[in-house]
């Protein structure tokens, strides 16, 4: 069904601006977003998540979801239109007459196993009644003695169980009787008795039941009468028994009732099975037990097919390492091994990152019928994404395409630029500007500057100078200067210490100790281990503080600032500057898209062109400004009054101030293992 794009976009502006649309919806829309999918096909706000679901599979699929693309559908209806797309079958036709949800997945098993299912098919028909007929087809039953509408499913499967029995049937196919009444006759036409005296419309079904009963019992009295009298009871002997097919044709379980006189034998059973086609995966010595043990009232598997097996799904062999620890080795102490972390691979142009081993043919099974059970082909895996790498020829390994840094983040190759200098950056070096990352094998002193767009490591120490990076930023033995150290980073600043320093991240600030710096970050400030201490200086920090011990017994002053800090306010400023300019940019779009439909162009083609391109536009900065949204209400979560805003593992000293959200407390006196937290505008410490 097609959709106006109008209402489409507009509907999805409406999913993003609305608080309570459900996270789960949120993560269908996120998911086609990182598929390179259309999600306009399916952004509004009167599908649930499964539904959207459903169109999203479809879309990744290539299948036509504009037949299905429709609210009023649920999304079990959607499943199935969906998958018959798969087998080329198409349920439009029975859409119309009514048919839904597992009614649909019926007909379409019905279609996909070849039987004529719309012979048989009545628009009054519910999913079990369509289940029983479609079974029967399976089985090669005469569907036509109960594919009517006037027996209910319960009827119709007493009549199917007769007839896989090959049990005269007609005494019980009146629609007007019960299906127990159906159930009793079949017993006892199973028993093999004559059951003219209780098969009619007059007994209920307990009446016919203790009839039934009754004529057993009779029944059993007369074949001892007649051992004792030494009559031939040849004449009195049964071969009753039952094969069941299930599992979809790969099982074949026989069953022998216990009837006085049923005397089957091992030819009986594979008589009854040439008959019925079964051929492959008959197990003799199963029949031979089932004979000679006389297993009675038991149902026993007497063949099974060869399943199919899938394919092995295709995968990616990798030859460089993956697994490298994102998290520094913790110390003895607690505190944390910045020394010898790993925090990247090196690779070389042309150097081979990856082969892709495609998904394998699976291999195909048989039924009991010697059907052929063709097997799936396994599961292909997506392209690699990312960026500073090539695809061979092949089209199956991955190549770098220059020297440099290797990273696997979200499933993401990552190769930039980095430089590696082997020497300490001095003032003499000059300034170092890199577009990538940069990695100093010594140390940096006064004068040295570095700046790089992605990540930058020093291996040694910084004693002064300044480091700006568009990643994150690790100084492995630590930085001590005069306040003449300052750092930049987007991302996290890491290092065994920082003395005397000026850092400002995007991320968090981690260190093993901290002492007279100034730090403003949008994350967290770490101090790690039971030596670890947050000392002097200012910590302005939105997403909290966590240190082992704030302050010393010299009362030195140290300052907390976290929450909704100047910092906080500079971010919320940026967002709302950003976000006004993109309702601007919205409503220039719309303004033109109206223009064009109320001065439609004389060239249709070139106005269809102009309203595609400004839809695609539009449906950007929806996405734009969904994810703006996004990051705002991140922000705001981040600084909560509820959120446990310091923590304090070991000592808390006095004189240490700690603001949260502006609300300030000074530290009258020394605590230990305790928590700051916001209660009603009022700083309190709650214990670890």
């Amino acid at each position: 069904m097609q959709k106006n794009p109008t209402s489409s976009h507009n509907a999805e502006f409406a999913m993003m601006e609305n608080a309570e649309y459900m996270k789960e919806q949120r993560q269908e829309i996120f998911l086609g977003k990182e598929e390179g999918l259309d999600v306009s096909l399916y952004s509004n706000p009167e599908l649930n998540w499964l539904q959207m679901e459903q169109i999203r599979m479809g879309i990744k699929d290539k299948v036509d979801v504009t037949a299905y693309a429709d609210p009023s559908y649920s999304y079990e209806t959607m499943k199935q239109i969906r998958l018959s797309f798969y087998s080329s079958n198409d349920l439009s036709g029975y859409l119309d007459r009514g048919f839904v949800d597992d009614e649909l997945e019926q007909i379409r098993l019905a279609l996909e196993e070849g039987l004529p299912i719309e012979t048989w098919l009545t628009d009054d028909m519910y999913v079990q009644q369509i289940y029983e007929i479609r079974i029967g087809m399976y089985e090669g039953l005469d569907v036509s003695v109960y594919a009517d509408s006037k027996y209910n499913w319960m009827q119709m499967r007493e009549i199917r169980l007769g007839l896989e029995k090959k049990l005269k049937v007609s005494f019980y196919t009146n629609s007007l009787f019960s299906h127990w009444q159906m159930q009793e006759i079949r017993l006892g036409l199973e028993a093999g008795l004559d059951v003219t005296p209780y098969a009619r419309l007059l007994f209920s079904a307990s009446d016919m039941k203790e009839k039934r009963q009754n004529l057993m019992k009779e029944k059993t009295k007369r074949h001892a009468e007649s051992e004792k009298q030494g009559i031939d009871i040849q004449s009195y002997v049964k071969k009753e028994f039952s094969i069941f097919v299930e599992d979809n044709g790969n099982k074949a379980f026989g069953f022998i009732p216990w009837i006085p006189g049923n005397m089957v034998t091992a030819e009986d059973i594979y008589d009854a099975l040439e008959k019925r086609g079964i051929v492959v995966g008959i197990n003799q010595e199963a029949i031979t037990d089932m004979i000679k043990k006389r297993r009675m009232n038991e149902k026993i598997l007497i063949a099974e097919g060869t399943p199919a097996e899938a394919g092995e799904n295709g995968w990616y062999e990798f030859f460089v390492r993956l697994d490298l620890p994102r998290i520094p080795a913790p110390l003895p102490d607690g505190g944390v091994d910045y020394v010898n972390i790993e925090a990247f691979e090196m690779v070389d142009e042309g150097e081979k990152i990856a082969v892709y081993h495609p998904a394998q043919k699976g291999v195909d099974g048989q039924n009991v019928f010697g059907e052929v059970l063709h097997a799936n082909k396994g599961i292909e895996k997506k392209p690699l994404k990312g960026q500073g790498f090539t695809i061979a020829p092949d089209g199956v390994t991955y190549l770098s395409r220059l020297n440099g840094k290797f990273e696997y983040l979200n499933g993401r190759i990552i190769i930039s630029n980095m430089i590696v200098v082997r020497e300490d950056v001095t003032a003499v070096t000059g300034k170092l500007e890199v577009d990538g990352s940069v990695h100093v094998i010594g140390s940096v002193y006064s004068g040295g500057y570095i700046s790089a767009t992605g990540d930058i490591i020093i291996e040694h120490n910084v004693q002064a100078g300044r480091l700006i990076a568009g990643g994150n930023i690790m100084i492995k033995k630590g930085s001590c200067s005069k306040n003449d150290c300052f750092i930049e980073a987007k991302g996290e600043v890491s290092g065994s210490f920082f003395e005397a320093a000026n850092i400002e991240a995007g991320g968090n600030v981690r260190a093993n100790y901290i002492m007279n710096s100034n730090i403003n970050t949008m994350g967290k400030v770490i101090v790690s281990g039971s030596k670890g201490m947050l000392l002097g200086g200012k910590a302005c920090a939105v997403m909290g503080v966590d240190t082992f011990n704030l302050g010393n017994k010299s009362h030195i002053k140290t300052y907390l600032e976290v929450g909704r800090n100047k910092l906080y306010d500079k971010k919320q400023a940026m967002f709302t500057e950003k976000r006004e300019q993109i309702l601007s940019e919205l409503s220039m779009l719309e303004e033109k898209w109206h223009k064009i439909l109320q001065e439609f162009p004389p060239d249709k083609e070139q106005a269809e062109t102009l309203i595609k391109k400004l839809n695609a536009a539009i449906v950007a900065k929806d996405h734009e400004l969904a994810d703006l949204d996004a990051d705002i209400s991140k922000l705001t979560n981040l600084t909560d009054q509820d959120m446990k805003a310091v923590y304090v593992r070991g000592n808390a000293y006095e004189g240490s101030i700690i603001e949260i959200n502006t609300f300030k407390y000074m530290l009258p006196a020394n605590v230990s293992r305790v928590i700051f937290k916001l209660r009603n505008k009022n700083v309190v410490m709650v214990k670890l």
